[in-house]
């Protein structure tokens, strides 16, 4: 059965231990210098809809290390995906010319339905409900900064969007306690906190409106932006609704202990997150960013050798 990397809740607490545990590996063999080129001959298609900087980067630049090729097939290339043909008849070409789909896209259920048809590894790279690699390589960059997951506590203030979905699958499966802050217009919904809530791993999930009450005692404070790709015709509503969430220095002090700050960027500096605070020494935001090409080297070579 292919395996794919669509959603962290389709992954076991030691599946995902595993995976870190490689990252950590190549990282350090790249750090001294050393590659693995255990992909060579292989070739990964990415098929991004929406724009991007640190994903497509970090996806090429794992691929390529790794010994591997990359294609990359703009929106016009595919005459939009599942607009020139249908969705099953494109993943079925690709199913006999690459090793494995990274996608891009904004409705999950494409996603999905690539997924169906493939006989070679799907990962997601964002849609609008998950971002799992990102959630993933904040976990790397947590555990590097601490030592160690179980126990941290992590407050995500902002919008329950897709990178606070993956962060409380992630923080639920690896022991972490997730705590998210939002207006109550832009909490993660009902039936998501629900299912959340029903996961057996370690973790804790816990759901606040109000931001200063959330941070107390948080390890790490995380923010992402408040209007995202597609949401544009809202931004002036979003900035006035989410007045009082912005991560500032006052906030960050406000958790009682010395408690890093992360963002998924790109940062809207002034809006969701001060200038000061992305800047501080406390901020491991950078480091964070540098993690999506080790974590999502580890997840290439153990999707497509595993298969």
């Amino acid at each position: 059965m292919t395996r794919h990397f669509l959603e962290i809740e389709h992954y076991s607490p030691d599946e995902l231990h595993a995976l870190l545990i490689q990252a950590a590996c190549l990282k350090r063999l790249y750090l001294e210098g050393g590659l693995d080129p255990c992909l060579k001959g292989k070739t990964m298609a990415v098929l991004f809809e929406k724009p991007s900087l640190r994903t497509r980067i970090s996806f090429e630049v794992g691929m390529a290390q790794l010994g591997g090729a990359t294609v990359y097939l703009r929106p016009e290339d595919m005459g939009g995906l599942g607009q020139r043909e249908p969705i099953r008849d494109l993943m079925r070409v690709l199913n006999g010319y690459v090793n494995a789909v990274v996608v891009r896209t904004f409705g999950h259920e494409l996603l999905l339905e690539l997924a169906h048809h493939a006989r070679i590894p799907v990962i997601n790279a964002l849609t609008d409900l998950a971002h799992p690699c990102q959630a993933m390589a904040d976990m790397l960059t947590i555990q590097e900064h601490f030592g160690e997951l179980a126990g941290r506590k992590v407050v995500f203030v902002g919008d329950g969007n897709n990178v606070a979905r993956s962060l409380a699958w992630a923080c639920m499966k690896l022991g972490l306690h997730f705590v998210i802050a939002s207006p109550e217009a832009y909490a993660l919904p009902e039936d998501f906190v629900s299912h959340v809530q029903e996961e057996t791993g370690p973790g804790r999930f816990s759901a606040l409106q109000d931001p200063w009450e959330a941070v107390r005692e948080a390890d790490v404070v995380y923010s992402d932006t408040w209007t995202s790709m597609g949401q544009e015709k809202e931004k002036e509503q979003r900035i006035r609704d989410f007045a009082g969430y912005q991560i500032t220095r006052d906030l960050m002090a406000a958790t009682g202990k010395k408690s890093v700050v992360m963002h998924c960027l790109p940062a809207y500096r002034g809006l969701e997150i001060t200038d000061e605070v992305i800047e501080s020494p406390q901020s491991i935001v950078f480091a964070q960013a540098e993690n999506r090409l080790h974590f999502q080297r580890a997840l290439l070579k153990y999707l497509i050798l595993t298969q």
